[in-house]
């Protein structure tokens, strides 16, 4: 059982160099691979990997084509500046193969984490000589899937799966003690910027996780446009996360007085501080209809706008 360390009682100076020593100690003189997303949790591992490996950590972005527009450039600039080289792997076709033709949540969560683990992670690992995988998972992601609630894909050792066994590398966890708001802490001692440490979260199935059924790179383009709407309009209200959901069946519109048969989009904006609860945002009338207007104006093919006003539970912050 993991003991959690909270927010409260969190000694980053303390945690920073435990970590940093708990890193050096599993991978001794080897080298290790670090999977950057540019979230908050991946963000700061890839700093305290840095610190304690320095060059012996191999860090990569995987281009799964299933992120926000211009991500891997921003994440690449970004930790450029603080010194960090990072190599962006195009893994966009091995993911979207993978994810052709399936529908169930769990299914995709699956079939992500195959591909991540075992194919693209287990090739880098045999390319580079590397025995360690480093990541951010933390103490929520463990949670919802030990619970049942969705399984996260980086949760393996608590489901009773040995990645040495199943994928050929050990993984490396120092955030498992956290949850989101020690997390922030940790990054911003570490001399993370605050656009870094203090970014919304975003899921591992990146966009997949914010399509309710098939993925196809068209359906991945339209929540992929409707979240750049999102994130700008909301950017201000200082909840913890926002996000657009593309639904599955088609509705009926109307577009210059004939029936235009398109798409709905669903908003979801939170105030939470750890993700285990979380409440609405109470946003205003305009902001809505800010939203839905920018959104039907900029996305092709949406016809309807939605917001979610059930908290978490018995909704959860992302849908699938």
């Amino acid at each position: 059982m993991v003991k959690e360390i909270t927010a409260q009682d969190l000694n980053t100076e303390n945690f920073i160099s435990e970590k940093v020593e708990d890193i050096q100690s599993v991978v001794k003189d080897g080298m290790a691979i670090n999977a950057l997303s540019g979230g908050v949790d991946s963000s700061t591992v890839t700093m305290l990997g840095h610190r304690a490996l320095g060059d012996r950590l191999k860090t990569v972005f995987i281009e799964n084509g299933l992120m926000r527009k211009g991500e891997a450039d921003k994440v690449v600039d970004l930790f450029k500046r603080l010194g960090v080289k990072v190599d962006v792997i195009d893994a966009k076709n091995e993911f979207l193969s993978a994810l052709k033709g399936v529908t169930d949540p769990e299914e995709k969560r699956e079939a992500i984490t195959q591909t991540f683990y075992k194919d693209i992670f287990g090739r880098l690992v045999k390319e580079s000589g590397a025995k360690h995988l480093l990541q951010g998972t933390i103490l929520t992601d463990i949670d919802e899937t030990v619970a049942g609630i969705k399984r996260q894909h980086n949760v393996f050792e608590q489901l009773g799966i040995d990645p040495q066994a199943a994928f050929g590398y050990q993984i490396i966890e120092p955030l498992i003690q956290l949850r989101k708001d020690g997390v922030r802490l940790v990054g911003a001692a570490q001399g993370l910027p605050e656009e870094a440490f203090d970014r919304i979260p975003f899921p591992g199935p990146a966009l997949a996780a914010r399509v309710i059924g098939a993925i196809t790179p068209e359906r991945i383009e339209t929540v992929r446009k409707a979240t750049s709407v999102v994130e700008r309009l909301l950017k201000d209200t200082g909840a913890f996360q926002y996000m657009a959901i593309l639904h599955k069946d088609r509705v009926t519109g109307m577009r210059d007085g004939l029936r235009d048969f398109g798409q709905q989009i669903e908003v979801r904006c939170w105030d939470s501080v750890d993700a285990r609860v979380a409440t609405p945002t109470p946003l205003s009338y305009e902001i809505l209809e800010e939203l839905a207007s920018e959104i039907i104006r900029e996305v092709p093919g949406i016809v309807s706008v939605t917001y979610n006003i059930a908290p978490k539970p018995p909704s959860t912050i992302e849908a699938v």
